[in-house]
């Protein structure tokens, strides 16, 4: 009987060999030093210090005037723009290129879905060409309808550098949405349609009543999936902008490696990364429980 208790922990001490030294040691260390300033404990003075500060929070600027307006608000304006779009392209996309009503439907999934499969850093540099004047697509296209405003670099100016990303971003993250609610869609059973019609519904009314109700599941994954990449989205700001210009454009991921990296205070850089941990359990504490209840 020992030997038969003994087995799973022989079996798992590979994992714990690995764990303990490079995910639970720098978790402990981390919360650590976010209580701790050049060596002497100062309670929650370093979450003070950096809450209140302009680079997490500029309200002097948001939001009557252009970015920078703080990581921390620039990640929920990046979920309050990229997490309803992303939803319902994907949605949408999934219902127009279903197998049976367009040709071709596969190779196209295969394209949108492109943006998930290449590197973040390769995506971020197509972002930054994407909206490179004179190079990039988005530029060209607002010169050629007038409007000179946006014919200009993203990037390169705080007004635009953050939603340059964000719609980026939309792109690389759509194809993720789309494949979730097409897998959804398949597992529909044809019958549900078939009785709907029979009782005389619209397509609309198929969509409200049918569809929509059934892909519950999945809109709840999509959704919040979507907030814990929004919340801890990183490679493509550090390739695209670095955060600039200016700030314009710093997410709090990016805000952590800042301060780490750059300023080499390892206890404001702590502080973002529990913060941003506390926030990130939030969607995931939201998913397991809805996921449970479904």
């Amino acid at each position: 009987m020992s030997r038969r208790n003994l087995t799973p922990l022989f079996f798992l001490l590979p994992a714990i060999l690995f764990l303990v030294p490079f995910v639970i040691y720098p978790v402990f260390k981390t919360i650590y030093l976010s209580f701790f300033l050049e060596g002497k404990f100062v309670g929650l003075e370093n979450y003070k210090e950096v809450l209140l500060s302009k680079d997490i929070i500029n309200l002097d600027r948001f939001p009557k005037d252009s970015p920078p307006w703080g990581a921390l608000i620039h990640n929920a304006v990046w979920i309050a723009v990229h997490l309803p779009t992303t939803v319902f392209l994907g949605l949408g996309l999934a219902i127009l290129l279903r197998k049976r009503e367009v040709f071709g439907s596969s190779i196209i999934k295969s394209i949108i879905f492109l943006g998930m499969v290449i590197p973040m850093i390769v995506g971020g540099l197509i972002i930054r060409f994407l909206f490179e004047r004179g190079a990039g697509i988005i530029p060209t296209i607002f010169g050629k309808l007038g409007i000179k405003s946006l014919e200009i670099t993203w990037t390169a100016y705080p007004q635009t550098a953050l939603f340059a990303v964000i719609l980026g971003s939309i792109w690389i993250w759509t194809g993720f949405s789309m494949l979730m609610y097409s897998a959804g869609l398949a597992s529909i059973p044809r019958d549900y349609y078939e009785a709907a019609l029979i009782d005389g519904a619209t397509k609309f009314q198929m969509f409200r009543y049918v569809t929509w109700p059934l892909l519950k599941p999945i809109t709840v994954v999509v959704v919040a999936m979507t907030l814990l990449w929004d919340l801890k989205i990183f490679d493509i700001v550090y390739v695209a902008t670095g955060g600039g210009p200016g700030g314009a454009s710093m997410v709090l991921a990016l805000q952590m490696w800042d301060y780490f990296a750059r300023a080499l205070n390892y206890n404001y850089a702590a502080v973002v990364a529990v913060l941003l941990t506390l926030l990130t359990i939030i969607p995931a504490t939201w998913l397991i429980k809805r996921r449970g209840s479904l």
